[in-house]
């Protein structure tokens, strides 16, 4: 569909209590800081809204593109001719299931479900405090760190399937492997998840997260804008290593740049543009390539008009 604007007034009288922002900067909404204005972005607030606006775009023919904190998103910085849909705030109630049990919508921060797990003596999300998107996210892609990874806590995932059909997925049927599940790559949009934790004392579980924050502070670039490790881990290897070997750490092309403290991170040095950070990941993989064979593969999910 074309006229957003149109679209946009009729949802506004068929769902009058969503919010709904029309040329909305993506920049805004992204941890690298790049994008163009979004032609439409609305922000529900419970399971039922975003099934009631999922279910209007689906008689429009209209796709959404799903976002939560935007922290995995390179976004062009054109106009996005694009519905987007942003899981945060609103979609960031939880609640306790038993002694050990968390239930949380989508649109929760890692850092906060975290941090309120650690002030409810449940420990297993140490690992997360640190990883900035949303729970949403971080289940989709299995996210991890430190050892640590989504799998070893979650239960079961509450989801709208391609027909906008309300549907549960738990155990095996999750699929979660490395930066995967079922729902990757995939229409599906994820609701809320169900997460299984252990009895703890809370001061060990801040004194863990206090340590894993320092280690992350002393050693990836936190300071500037940039998704997270640009590739993913290759079968042999380590990314961060393969490109540091290759020469290229501080390496920049325009505003983008190799980190120099931790080759990993493609960052934004203050004025990269979608371009500039989609030509240096091209030469990291064609320089990679040809020194040692291995084809590195984007963990940061690219979003233009095509």
């Amino acid at each position: 569909m074309d006229d957003f604007g149109l679209l946009t007034q009729e949802l506004r009288v068929r769902l009058p209590e969503l919010t709904l922002r029309e040329n909305e900067p993506m920049k805004a909404h992204c941890s690298f800081k790049i994008g163009g204005e979004a032609a439409t972005m609305a922000l529900p607030s419970s399971i039922e809204e975003t099934e009631a606006l999922c279910r209007f775009l689906r008689e429009k023919g209209v796709k959404p593109l799903v976002i939560g904190n935007g922290t995995n998103l390179l976004v062009t910085d054109k106009p996005l001719r694009r519905f987007v849909i942003k899981m945060s705030e609103g979609m960031s109630a939880m609640d306790r299931r038993g002694d050990t049990g968390i239930f949380a919508l989508c649109g929760i921060s890692l850092a906060r479900l975290a941090s309120d797990c650690a002030h409810l003596s449940l420990s297993g999300l140490e690992f997360a405090h640190g990883i900035p998107g949303t729970l949403g996210g971080a289940a989709s892609m299995n996210a991890g760190a430190y050892g640590g990874e989504m799998k070893q806590v979650l239960r079961s995932v509450t989801f709208l399937d391609e027909n906008i059909m309300l549907g549960e997925k738990s155990g095996d049927e999750l699929e979660l492997s490395y930066r995967h599940s079922t729902f990757s790559d995939t229409e599906a949009i994820i609701l809320g998840c169900e997460l299984e934790l252990l009895k703890g004392y809370e001061d060990e579980i801040l004194a863990k997260m206090r340590e894993l924050a320092e280690k992350r502070r002393m050693s990836q670039p936190l300071d500037k804008p940039s998704a997270g490790s640009t590739f993913k881990r290759p079968e042999k290897g380590y990314a961060a290593a393969l490109i540091e070997e290759a020469g290229l750490k501080g390496f920049a092309l325009g505003g983008a740049q190799v980190s120099e403290k931790h080759a990993g991170f493609v960052i934004n040095r203050g004025d990269a543009s979608f371009e500039d950070v989609i030509k240096l990941m091209e030469h990291i993989k064609e320089t990679v390539y040809k020194r040692t064979g291995v084809e590195l593969e984007p963990e940061v999910k690219i979003i233009d008009n095509g």
